[in-house]
């Protein structure tokens, strides 16, 4: 997989909707040219908006597909709790009407069951990348988790807690509790020996939702190797706050490249099955005061705009709002 020459950080945003059965699911689409296509599956609760600071190195490789899943980012939610599966199949339909030949399947956290499940059910697709894999088979109660998911929190950045927060009341409790069990009972550790795909596990240094024994454990279970890797300093949402290193594992293992330990440093790390990447220096913001100002301000009115959008069903001003977003966001990085 190789570099684009287009890398634009203010992209267009292409807003589509994908129809399922009584349902729809959103797919925000940006980049046009490269090898190979990602599609993007976030987490129970959260909008695509989690892979915000991700889309962007990606999509130098190649065009990104980010999915809100029914009930997810605005997106109305079905009459009855849909099932891991179910979801499975809704981006299946999506990979099939954007007309996507093998793209790269990426998912967070219950994310990763969904794109477990989906690749599992079509062997023609042929690379899947799992973050923050849930849910830990020796530890399938809601209040183990809840604390795990409190533990990583405070390794979060600020960022991340805020749209967590903005993420669950769009998606409201009520639906959020209704898929919450399909996420606690799925056995990703069941369906992963019936992947036939290349397969990348990435975790954070600090996710206790994701604790290393059950990464090592989830990944003995594909019947093909597995690279798995661990960032350091990063927590369950490690491909925001880490989104370069993210990236580049991603596109690394497109390419064939195995995370081994003698060219991605592995010191102080007790299992040898995983790999240790060290945490990228943090980028310097050339913005002043009053520039980083305005891209807030920027970036806030996008947001307002989209939220307009998914209360008067308008795609066209959810894109608008992304696109403002993304723009806003661009600035703060230059």
């Amino acid at each position: 997989m190789t570099r684009s020459e287009k890398s634009d950080p203010r992209p267009d945003i292409v807003v589509r909707r994908i129809q399922g059965d009584g349902v729809w699911a959103r797919v925000s689409s940006v980049g046009e040219v490269g090898d190979r296509p990602f599609i993007l599956v976030s987490g129970i609760g959260v909008s695509s908006h989690y892979f915000e600071q991700l889309a962007p190195h990606l999509m130098q490789f190649g065009p990104v597909h980010a999915l809100d899943l029914p009930g997810f980012g605005g997106v109305p939610h079905a009459r009855r709790a849909m099932s891991i599966s179910q979801f499975a199949e809704l981006v299946g339909k999506a990979i099939d009407d954007l007309g996507l030949e093998d793209p790269v399947i990426v998912g967070h956290s219950m994310g990763t069951q969904i794109c477990t499940d989906l690749v599992a059910a079509r062997p023609e697709l042929t690379t899947l990348v799992l973050i923050s894999p849930v849910i830990d088979a020796s530890a399938r109660t809601v209040p183990v988790q809840a604390l795990r998911f409190l533990l990583a929190s405070f390794h979060e950045p600020f960022r991340v807690k805020l749209l967590a927060v903005v993420a669950y009341l769009t998606c409201g409790f009520g639906w959020f509790f209704k898929i919450l069990p399909r996420m606690m009972s799925y056995p990703i550790e069941r369906t992963a020996a019936r992947v036939r795909a290349s397969t990348l596990v990435i975790r954070g240094e600090h996710d206790a939702v994701c604790p290393r024994p059950w990464v090592t454990q989830l990944s003995s279970v594909f019947p093909h190797a597995v690279d798995v890797v661990e960032i350091e300093g990063a927590a369950h949402s490690v491909m925001h706050a880490h989104a370069r290193e993210v990236a580049g594992l991603c596109v690394r293992h497109v390419n064939g490249a195995r995370a081994r330990h003698d060219d991605v440093g592995a010191e102080g790390c007790d299992d040898a099955s995983i790999a240790v990447v060290p945490e990228a220096p943090k980028q310097e913001i050339s913005l002043g005061a009053v520039g980083a100002a305005k891209a807030f301000v920027d970036e806030v009115e996008g947001a307002v705009i989209e939220f307009k959008g998914n209360r008067i069903d308008d795609d066209r001003l959810v894109e608008l709002g992304r696109e403002q977003q993304a723009e806003a966001r661009a600035r703060g990085r230059e």
